[in-house]
């Protein structure tokens, strides 16, 4: 599977090389506790201040601002619990339709606690209503927490425009930012996010590593209470080996951001080698504001496991949506959201590309995916819309 065409980086990345060459010696020389007061333990601790100062350039923030965690899961739950632990009174909190499951199963959980929760609506290109934003804001409303851009459909939201919004009402504006650090420039200087999530798998760092800004200022009480690591704000012996590895390739990210227009271009011939090349298929979100290296597209008439399958026996690795969420049978939640059809619902695919992905794996998918969609569509009992078992099975999902 070395040679295989992987097109799944929303899923997770290839760990850089360098990223590998800079961890190792954490993982077998340096193995010294960092919060040591000896001389081998110091040097590990220096490497930790490295890895926060090189995060923290990446995102435009000060070190003091960075805390590691392990996942991006857990700089969403910090955030919003340290949200609502700031401001006891505060019972009312606001997401999207189309988070991460790390935003919503958390949001649903408080639900049962007694919180208040407004999950906002999207159109169909998955852009959010401001004015729906702003009516749903109070004086009881503790956290906003809105995606920059969404792991799926790879739409952008408003962030900025968000964020004042938020701030008029006195609320923390938090930001699930895993998919976007790295593809689009960030500068925590001039935002208006109080606190923002990363990790690391996302951008070529090995998994089980992120990070969280807390803005300075922003009151933060600790998801999890131990010792004294991380100022207090994240109990726990530091994961030094991922701290490096995320830290170089945070460095690397920075430096490569000029070549995510290169990602575009290619993600765009593939879009346009799809579309010219096989009928009846779609581009699902917005396509204008979205991530550069991120295309959904629905086949209409198939299930898209089965596209996913055929590719695969090309060894093309693609998903259909969230890796998170890809053992459910049910529908995308995202898509779902856009209100699509059921023709297009069930046979979308994302391609999701990376600065490793060349023009000549594009040219391959682009080779093989016609013949599939149309093996796949000759096998198909539907060819049109108007077929009464699609329209039942599309009743059938807007009334869930």
């Amino acid at each position: 599977m070395n040679d295989c065409i992987y097109l799944d980086n929303n899923a997770t990345t290839k760990i850089d090389d360098d990223v590998l060459a800079a961890m190792l010696p954490y993982l077998s020389i340096y193995y010294g506790n960092p919060s040591s007061m000896h001389t081998f333990g110091g040097q590990v601790g220096r490497a930790v201040r490295q890895a926060r100062s090189q995060v923290a350039s990446l995102l435009g923030a000060e070190d003091s601002e960075i805390i590691f965690t392990s996942c991006g899961t857990e700089g969403d739950n910090a955030a919003i619990l340290a949200a609502l632990k700031a401001q006891p009174k505060r019972k009312h909190i606001i997401t999207t339709e189309v988070e991460h499951p790390a935003i919503l199963n958390l949001c649903r959980k408080l639900e049962r606690d007694g919180y208040t929760v407004t999950y906002l609506s999207v159109n169909e290109q998955g852009q959010l209503d401001l004015d729906e934003l702003e009516a749903s804001l109070t004086g009881n409303t503790a956290v906003v927490s809105v995606m920059y851009a969404n792991n799926e459909t790879g739409v952008i939201f408003p962030i900025e425009q968000i964020g004042q919004i938020v701030k008029e009402y006195g609320a923390l504006f938090h930001v699930d930012a895993v998919q976007a650090v790295g593809k689009i420039p960030l500068d925590m200087k001039t935002s208006t996010i109080d606190m923002l999530t990363l990790s690391g798998h996302k951008i070529h760092a090995p998994k089980g590593i992120g990070a969280l800004y807390v803005r300075k200022g922003v009151r933060f009480r600790p998801l999890l209470v131990g010792g004294h690591q991380e100022r207090g704000r994240r109990g726990g012996t530091e994961n030094v080996a991922g701290i490096v590895a995320l830290g170089e390739a945070a460095k690397l990210a920075e430096q490569h951001l000029a070549g995510v227009a290169w990602e575009q271009q290619l993600r765009d011939k593939l879009e346009r080698g799809i579309l010219s090349s096989i009928p009846n298929t779609v581009i699902n979100g917005d396509p204008v504001n979205r991530l550069p290296n991120t295309t959904n597209i629905g086949f209409k008439y198939i299930e898209g496991e089965a596209i996913l399958l055929s590719l695969d026996q090309y060894d093309i690795c693609a998903s259909s949506g969230s890796a998170c969420t890809s053992g459910s049978l049910e529908p995308s939640h995202v898509l779902r959201a856009l209100g699509l059809p059921y023709s297009v619902l069930h046979g979308s695919i994302r391609f999701s590309l990376s600065r490793y992905t060349t023009e000549a794996e594009i040219d391959r998918v682009l080779e093989v995916l016609p013949s599939i969609i149309n093996r796949l569509r000759e096998l198909s009992p539907f060819n049109s819309d108007d077929a009464d078992w699609l329209k039942e099975q599309e009743e059938a999902v807007l009334a869930r």
